[in-house]
């Protein structure tokens, strides 16, 4: 079946029909860099990293834009409370990301730009919604008028009353029209700024995105992806600022949500004191079990975050690896031809990746197919003896290094040493099959 993905703005399941047939344009908002990912912010890496390797698949060229916000308060606030230089918490915080994510086996975007590279261009979006009639000057403020476009709300659904009430909408006394969102915002001395038309100052959050996405994929293009929280207000400001802008344009074709997470059955938050960065989970879990984890459930559907679940993933990728033993050719971010319908089935039937992965619990006895249905999830990127040296299970590294030793004996047609590790593995209780293709599988009896 061809590709179906839930889009938000249709509140529907659509075929997937890019603009162009050979490339694919995807933007997904990415980290705001004050400090580390949480399980939150990389549900929807994880998430658009399998659809992004989906399309990989079927289309000739993907480019995938994700972005970085190195401008916010936020990181404004985490600088005047640590003591720390804004440049330092930036810098530090982006290299922890990319680590973290790298032990997700998320695949790099083809562009990753930074907030701080294109505030040339956001100023430029903003003077044509000034020209234009879509914005205006209050107190060195520049806002967007939200009633000046009429079909404001669209992708979200909401009603005017909605759009305010209980809206994570800023108030302040200069606005025409309590839903008026800021695009350009006074610097002072203290917190970065720029120059610009209206004075020195810093952009808002919301015509980061417009300026980056357009900037990397065209006015119009196919796919923005991000979390549901980010539909109302930041993906709906998007929609109204780019659409005013570039009035020819569509923006984005497909919108893509992902659901909340939460942790013990609980909302994240740091008050709460359940905040589970990636950074401290992989101190104690591979990378490929929290991606695993958060791989577990659909991804439009809430995903609640246990340790026991993660011990879970970790047992099911242990069974996998002991299973499947020696890696053939799924080194991290390669593709393997010849994906089991299946699986590619339940992916293209939206992102069902709890379906895709319970196709691979089918197929252990077919150890190429099960590598290759494996790899288009970003799971089984390592060869079994690291997987195992790298989760500290000194009976599995004893295991490996027998199987090793065994691989080598057979090799050089030493069949007298081959034998006897196989009777020393079996009086450990562990029973080998030799297969056709030359790999070797085992279990436990």
């Amino acid at each position: 079946m061809p590709l179906v993905l839930y889009n938000t703005a249709a509140r529907a399941k659509q075929s997937f029909q890019p603009i162009e047939p050979d490339n694919v344009g995807m933007y997904v908002c990415g980290p705001t860099v004050y400090d580390n990912a949480h399980v939150g912010n990389a549900r929807p890496i994880v998430v658009f990293d399998v659809l992004y390797r989906l399309l990989r698949r079927t289309y000739p060229a993907v480019t995938y834009v994700r972005n970085i916000t190195d401008v916010d308060d936020k990181i404004n606030a985490q600088a005047k409370s640590s003591g720390e230089k804004i440049e330092a918490i930036t810098e530090r915080t982006i290299q922890t990301f990319h680590e973290d994510m790298l032990a997700l086996n998320a695949l790099p975007p083809v562009h990753e730009p930074r907030a701080t590279e294109h505030i040339g261009r956001m100023i430029d979006m903003i003077q044509t919604l000034i020209e234009d009639g879509y914005a205006y000057e209050a107190e060195k403020h520049i806002l967007f008028h939200v009633p000046s476009m009429l079909n404001y709300g669209q992708l979200s659904g909401r009603n005017r009353s909605e759009l305010i009430d209980g809206a994570r909408v800023e108030i302040a006394p200069f606005k025409q029209d309590p839903a008026d969102f800021v695009l350009w915002k006074p610097s002072t001395p203290d917190i970065p700024g720029w120059d610009s038309p209206w004075g020195i100052g810093r952009p808002g959050w919301h015509i980061e995105c417009s300026a980056m996405s357009t900037q990397y994929l065209g006015n119009t293009f196919d796919i923005h992806g991000g979390g549901r929280d980010l539909i109302f207000p930041h993906h709906e400001n998007e929609v109204a600022q780019s659409l005013c802008a570039y009035p020819q344009s569509k923006f984005a074709k497909y919108w893509v949500h992902n659901g909340f997470v939460t942790v013990e059955g609980k909302k994240m938050a740091k008050s709460v004191g359940n905040v589970l960065s990636v950074h401290e989970l992989l101190n104690d879990f591979p990378g490929e079990a929290i991606r695993l984890t958060l791989l577990s459930a659909h991804y439009r559907q809430p995903l609640d975050f246990t340790h026991e679940g993660l011990k879970a993933s970790k047992k099911i990728l242990d069974r996998w690896y002991r299973t499947i033993g020696p890696c053939k050719g799924a080194a991290h971010g390669t593709d393997i031809d010849d994906i089991p319908e299946n699986v590619i089935e339940a992916l293209n039937d939206d992102l069902n990746t709890p379906r895709a992965i319970s196709a691979l619990h089918g197929m252990l006895d077919s150890p190429h197919q099960f590598r290759a249905g494996a790899n288009i999830l970003g799971l089984m990127q390592e060869d079994a003896e690291t997987w195992f040296h790298k989760s500290a299970d000194s009976d599995e590294l004893q295991i490996q290094e027998l199987l090793s030793q065994r691989e080598a004996a057979r090799k050089e047609r030493d069949f007298k040493t081959s034998d006897r590790i196989r009777e020393e593995l079996s009086q450990k209780g562990v029973f080998l099959e030799d297969n056709p293709d030359g790999t070797t599988t085992w279990r436990h009896q």
